[in-house]
């Protein structure tokens, strides 16, 4: 009841400009976008025809709910989901999770709503993306450990953070690079530090936005090296291409 009094209030207070269209984010709960926005960005349900394994969108009744596309047949994760589309709303809520660790309440019913349409319920652990030493000390935090938080208070399902580690720091941007480019980038990257915890645990992998789908595979690869028995990839965004 306080906060939707004072939400209405601190946003007459302290307007925010919507990152995208520039017009006014109407609440706090919006986070960086406004709700024009918001109403523009594709959120993913589960019903949308689309790769059964990594959930890359395609042509409606190409596909059926088993079909699976030709660009993740090698990839080692089980079957990755997203939240919603990267673009608009979401591509907003995803560059302003990388500069402060402040998840909005829209973007935490996303990544929670997603998860309770994932089929991912006999999960046991909760593993966040982990970034290098030196691109955590420069951010001051894992925005994938912020999101798999989340995901541990609502599911109950524990979010372990020192098990996967990344043992390298990329320091190209890695924005335009194709497939192979990232998967090179990314090759031999991640190390298990506790391979005991991880045998025959059902692992959710969970980060911001899923690319091309390489780090994930490589963090899957690693994981499974270490007898991890599945491992599904729960991300808030996903590009609609690869």
């Amino acid at each position: 009841m306080i906060d939707r009094i004072l939400d209405p209030l601190l946003t007459l207070a302290f307007p925010r400009a919507c990152s995208i269209c520039g017009g006014c984010v109407e609440s706090l709960a919006f986070g960086p976008a406004c709700d024009s926005c918001w109403d523009k960005t594709k959120i993913y349900t589960g019903r949308e025809s689309c790769c059964s394994k990594c959930g890359l969108l395609v042509p409606t009744g190409r596909f059926d709910l088993t079909s699976r596309c030709s660009r993740c047949v090698e990839d080692h994760y089980d079957r990755a989901v997203a939240a919603a589309e990267y673009d608009f709303a979401a591509k907003a809520a995803v560059l302003a999770l990388k500069e402060e660790p402040l998840i909005s309440q829209r973007v935490r019913d996303l990544i929670v709503g997603r998860f309770d349409t994932s089929g991912f319920h006999s999960a046991t652990m909760l593993i966040p993306v982990p970034l290098s030493e030196r691109r955590k000390i420069e951010r001051g935090f894992n925005q994938a450990e912020l999101l798999a938080q989340v995901l541990d208070k609502h599911t109950g399902i524990p979010s372990v953070s020192d098990v996967l580690e990344r043992s390298g720091h990329f320091g190209m941007h890695r924005a335009g690079m194709d497939k192979k480019a990232r998967e090179a980038s990314v090759k031999n990257s991640f190390a298990v530090a506790k391979p005991r915890r991880i045998a025959e645990e059902r692992v959710i992998l969970v980060d911001d936005v899923f690319t091309t789908g390489s780090t994930a595979s490589a963090c899957a690869q690693t994981l499974k090296a270490s007898a991890a028995a599945e491992v599904n990839v729960l991300t808030l965004a996903r590009t609609p291409w690869f």
